[in-house]
C-alpha cells in the first residue's frame, strides 16, 4: 500500500503530497515552495524519489520544482496544455503579482497527453485529465488506496476558481462531473489547498454541486 504524506508549502500553503512505497521510493506531488522543507523530510523518512508529477503549473504549485529536480535527477511531469508555463512567469501566474519573485524552471521532462493508467516503479495510478481551473489540470487517482490527488478542482465545500488565465467555470464543473465525481464515494481526496475530503460528501454537500 502506498502511504501518502501531506506539506502545506509557502505563504499559500499549497499543499505537497510525497506518496511512499512499501520499498522506500517516493513521488513528489506539487512542490510548491520551501525545498529545504521537502528535501529535509525526503532525507528523514529516507525515500528514494523517482519523479515529480504536477497536477497543474501555477506559481503556488513549481516553486521548489527546480531544486528539487536537481537534488535527486528526477523528471518532472506535467500535462501538455500547460507545457510552457514553467519557464513563463505571466503564465504561471508569478509575474502577475509585484511583490511575488518571478518563478522560472526548465521545461518539463515528460509531457502528460491523455487519461490512463500509469506505472512508475511500485506505484499504480490514473491520470485524470479536469481542466478548468487551468487548461492543463491533472488529478491522479489511486484506485487501490482509494485516494485521488485532485489540485486546484474540488476542494471541500468548494471548487477551483476559475478567474486566472485558461479557467473556465463551466469546464471545471464538467471536469469534476464526469470525472472526479465517477469515482466511489468513498475516495479520498487530497485537494490543493486545505485539508481532505471525499467524493461522496461533495456529492451531497458541496454548494456548487449541487444537482449534479
Amino acid at each position: 500500500m502506498i502511504k501518502f504524506h501531506t506539506y502545506p508549502l509557502g505563504p499559500l500553503q499549497t499543499n505537497c503530497y510525497i506518496a511512499e512505497a512499501d520499498n522506500g521510493d517516493c513521488l513528489i506531488f506539487d512542490p510548491g515552495e520551501e525545498a529545504g522543507k521537502v528535501i529535509g523530510e525526503i532525507e528523514k523518512l529516507q525515500l528514494r524519489p523517482a519523479a515529480i508529477y504536477l497536477t497543474h503549473a501555477h506559481f503556488d504549485h513549481i516553486g521548489a520544482v527546480e531544486a528539487i529536480r536537481t537534488r535527486y535527477g528526477i523528471p518532472v511531469h506535467l500535462h501538455l496544455e500547460e507545457q510552457e508555463w514553467l519557464g513563463d512567469p505571466m503564465l504561471n501566474g508569478s509575474g502577475r503579482y509585484a511583490d511575488l519573485p518571478d518563478i522560472r524552471t526548465t521545461k518539463p521532462d515528460r509531457l502528460i497527453r491523455e487519461d490512463g493508467d500509469r506505472k512508475e516503479g511500485p506505484f499504480r495510478f490514473k491520470m485524470l485529465h479536469v481542466p478548468g481551473h487551468s487548461p492543463g489540470s491533472v488529478a491522479f487517482y489511486f484506485e487501490q488506496e482509494g485516494t485521488v490527488i485532485g489540485g486546484d478542482a474540488l476542494f471541500r465545500m468548494s471548487i477551483g476558481r476559475t478567474d486566472l488565465p485558461g479557467g473556465d467555470h463551466e469546464t471545471l464543473l464538467n471536469s469534476i462531473r464526469e470525472k472526479l465525481l465517477a469515482l466511489p464515494d468513498k475516495t479520498t481526496v487530497l485537494p490543493g489547498h486545505m485539508g481532505p475530503t471525499t467524493i461522496g460528501d461533495e456529492k451531497g454537500m458541496n454548494p456548487f454541486l449541487s444537482g449534479m
